[in-house]
């Protein structure tokens, strides 16, 4: 099948996965599930789609499949475990009292946007599969690569936060050891680093695959995203109401996205 009724078929699938996720956050109460859906979906559609698509190298439509299901994985799993020891995600609960009585036509379209963004996640992920270079070269192991640091660093800072959290002397206080030392969002900024993968697997620097290029809007979407839009802002809200002062004191001290040595 050729790319272009795949992708269509891909992008009403995934605004179908956020309409189930908007039905699970109004029968659960619990509005983390969206990004369980989100995460879940983008993976199973995106090796659906690469699966589905005339590929001119196997290994490198192997490759993507592989790095993308050990993405969603991750992610998914770590966000489906959070989501069921927990009664509700903060981000998400502070739009819904927001909005008020218009809560959930706003969260139903809301959640169509992050399909949108899911969509185009796919797209680039499919573009790198569809690069007609038959042997894996270079810049495909280099992705790779920095795929794997990138799930290693997340999962990581996923595990230290956790731990922190775990231990009772630590109620109220901020987690400023391990990565967390180093940026205020390493899960985020790791999360973003693992779609730079794409634009290296596709990457054709002879110029005979322009398409590749477009690859380009994964990591700037994502990005956009966690830095100033769905990720870091509501979340640093949150702690400032929660933490106050010793939240603005880890502000002054530490990086907020890209991991620098912390000021004194």
């Amino acid at each position: 099948m050729t790319a272009v009724p795949i992708l269509i078929i891909a992008a009403v699938a995934m605004c179908a996965v956020m309409a189930m996720a908007w039905l699970m956050q109004r029968a659960t109460g619990n509005n983390g599930w969206a990004d369980v859906f989100w995460s879940f979906g983008i993976g199973a559609i995106g090796i659906l789609a690469v699966l589905s698509g005339d590929m001119v190298s196997p290994a490198r439509q192997y490759l993507v499949v592989a790095l993308l299901a050990a993405w969603s994985l991750r992610l998914g799993g770590h966000v489906l475990v959070r989501t069921l020891g927990s009664h509700d995600d903060p981000r998400y609960a502070r739009l819904r009292e927001e909005w008020g009585d218009a809560a959930d036509p706003r969260m139903f379209f809301f959640l169509q946007s992050h399909a949108f963004a899911g969509i185009i996640l796919i797209i680039c992920v499919y573009i790198a599969a569809a690069r007609p270079d038959v042997e894996l070269e270079f810049p495909d192991y280099l992705g790779a690569l920095i795929m794997l640091i990138a799930l290693a660093g997340e999962a990581i800072a996923d595990w230290q936060l956790k731990r922190f959290r775990s231990d009772p002397t630590n109620r109220g206080r901020i987690c400023d050891a391990g990565l967390w030392r180093w940026s205020r969002h390493p899960n985020y900024f790791f999360e973003w680093l693992g779609w730079t993968s794409y634009v290296l697997i596709a990457a054709d620097f002879d110029g005979d695959y322009f398409h590749g290029w477009l690859t380009l809007a994964a990591p700037v979407l994502m990005y956009m995203l966690l830095r100033h839009i769905s990720g870091v802002p509501p979340l640093e809200e949150h702690m400032l109401a929660s933490r106050g002062n010793a939240f603005r004191d880890y502000q002054r001290r530490t990086s907020i996205f890209f991991p620098a040595p912390p000021k004194r």
